[in-house]
C-alpha cells in the first residue's frame, strides 16, 4: 500500500477513534460475509464495523492515545465504531457472540478508557440509559411521597389533638357539673346529720 493511502487510511481510523462513543475490538476470524453484514446492521445506526490492519490501527491508536491497544491487535481484527450508546451497542456484540462463538471480543475503548473484553461483557449487563433514568425518577417520586406524608403527619396529628380537646371540654364540663350536684347533696346529707344530732 503506498505511503499516502497508509496515511489517509491512519487518518481515517484515528478520526473514527475520536469521533466514536466506544471502539470493540475483534477478532472474526470463520465468520461469514452475510454475518459480519448482520452485526454491522445489529449496531444501529450510525456505527460502523470494519476489518482494518493491525499496523495502521496501532499507530492510529497511538495517535489518540491509546497506545495500550497494541497487544490487542494481533490475528484478523476488526473494530466496532460505536455511535450513541455504547450499552446498546455491547448488548448487540454479546448477543451476536452468542448465537455466533467465532466472533471473540478482544477489548476496547469507552468513553475515551481503555477496557478488557471483561468490561465490554459487563457493559452489555448493563440496563439502557433510559430504563435507568426511569428507575430513577420512580425512585424520586417514592421518595417525594414520602416526604408529602412526613410533612402532612404533624399537621393531621394537630388536628386530631384539637378533635380530642374539643370533645374533652363537654366531657369535663359534664364532669364538673356532676361533682359539684354530688358535693351539694353532701353538704346537705350533712347538715341533716348535724340538726338531727342538736334535737
Amino acid at each position: 500500500m503506498p505511503t499516502q493511502a497508509k496515511a489517509a487510511v491512519i487518518d481515517e481510523i484515528t478520526e473514527r477513534f475520536q469521533s466514536s462513543s466506544a471502539a470493540v475490538l475483534t477478532e472474526y476470524r470463520g465468520l461469514t460475509v452475510a454475518q459480519l453484514t448482520q452485526l454491522r446492521r445489529s449496531l444501529g445506526e450510525g456505527s460502523s464495523y470494519a476489518v482494518v490492519k493491525n499496523t495502521l490501527t496501532k499507530r492510529a491508536a497511538e495517535q489518540v492515545g491509546h497506545a495500550d491497544l497494541a497487544p490487542l491487535l494481533n490475528g484478523p481484527t476488526a473494530i466496532a465504531f460505536i455511535e450513541g450508546d455504547p450499552v446498546n451497542a455491547a448488548k448487540a456484540i454479546r448477543d451476536f457472540a452468542r448465537a455466533n462463538p467465532l466472533l471473540v471480543v478482544k477489548g476496547g475503548v469507552v468513553e475515551g478508557r481503555t477496557v478488557g473484553a471483561a468490561e465490554v461483557t459487563a457493559l452489555a449487563d448493563v440496563e439502557p440509559r433510559e430504563v435507568l433514568l426511569a428507575k430513577l425518577a420512580g425512585a424520586m417520586m417514592g421518595n417525594l411521597s414520602k416526604a408529602a406524608g412526613l410533612f402532612q403527619a404533624p399537621l393531621s396529628q394537630v388536628a386530631r389533638l384539637a378533635a380530642a380537646l374539643q370533645e374533652k371540654k363537654p366531657a369535663e364540663g359534664a364532669d364538673s357539673a356532676a361533682d359539684t350536684a354530688a358535693d351539694t347533696a353532701t353538704d346537705t346529707a350533712a347538715a341533716a346529720d348535724a340538726a338531727a344530732s342538736t334535737d
